[in-house]
């Protein structure tokens, strides 16, 4: 009878070990997974809701957000009419809402996000204490 050398015996653990590992991954993620396929916790960006209205006025990570929702009149932000007027500590920060009904912002612009204040959050985040700068036709403040 032919013995097995060590260098296959390592091999055939490493293959089980390997085999083992991906299927507890396949059945953590599963498991994870709500009744429409998407994960929890996943970029919700897939899945935009409306945008609210009225007021949100919170301080996050020390600095303080500023979103105004509503139709028209913006309270002298410079975007178009039906999207909100958000700032951060007083500056306003340009957003935008994708065809697909993701948003994004002038700081974070190749990330989407599923509304403004996680939009907002994410530009604090990213900021990490430096100041925004004022937002104006030539770059100067408004």
């Amino acid at each position: 009878m032919k013995k097995i050398t060590r260098r296959q015996a390592l091999g055939t653990a490493v293959g089980a070990v390997t085999a083992v590992g991906l299927t507890a991954a396949v059945i953590h993620a599963s498991a994870t997974s709500s009744s429409d396929g998407d994960p929890k916790g996943a970029d919700a960006a897939s899945s935009p809701g409306p945008i609210p209205t009225g007021t949100i006025d919170e301080v996050y990570e020390g600095r303080r957000i500023q979103i105004t929702f509503g139709e028209g009149d913006h309270q002298g932000g410079h975007h178009s009419p039906g999207l909100p007027t958000v700032r951060i500590d007083g500056n306003e920060l340009h957003v935008m809402r994708n065809a697909d009904g993701s948003w994004v912002s002038v700081v974070n612009h190749y990330e989407t996000f599923p509304d403004p204040v996680t939009v907002v959050r994410a530009a604090v985040r990213d900021l990490r204490g430096a100041a925004l700068a004022a937002f104006g036709p030539t770059g100067g403040t408004a």
